[in-house]
């Protein structure tokens, strides 16, 4: 089954990775976050080989955002993002998993400083 792992952040400036731009990952010191991102890249190698890692994207600042609302009776778009707070959606990785479980195992691992990690599972129809 696949799930979505979302990453919702507030860096300032907004950057990749979020633990360099966010206030509590600056207050981490650099050798702690450069252990931290080698953890991370392991856990995605590790991931990648054994398939389940299926997809994953940084995205750009929510002011490049480009939204579409029906209105009437055709669509209208307008910049920036949807909704106004603090946190955004920063990226996102698809993992195929084949259990809840072990979805939400690695769901945890992508939680990081100045993060919040959504778990979604796809919709089966």
């Amino acid at each position: 089954m696949k799930y979505v792992v979302l990453i919702h952040s507030n860096p300032q400036p907004w950057g990749h990775p979020t633990i360099d731009f966010t206030e509590v990952g600056r207050s981490i010191p650099a050798d702690e976050r450069e252990a931290m991102g080698k953890e991370f890249d392991a856990m995605l190698a590790e991931l990648s080989a054994s398939g389940e890692l299926v997809s994953g994207l940084a995205l750009d600042a929510p002011s490049t955002t480009r939204t579409y609302r029906w209105e009437g009776k055709r669509p209208v778009s307008t910049d920036g993002p949807y909704a106004e707070s603090k946190e955004q959606l920063a990226g996102f990785f698809v993992l195929d998993c084949a259990t809840r479980e072990r979805a939400e195992e690695l769901a945890a691992k992508f939680a990081g400083p100045g993060d919040v990690i959504e778990l979604r599972p796809e919709m089966i129809f």
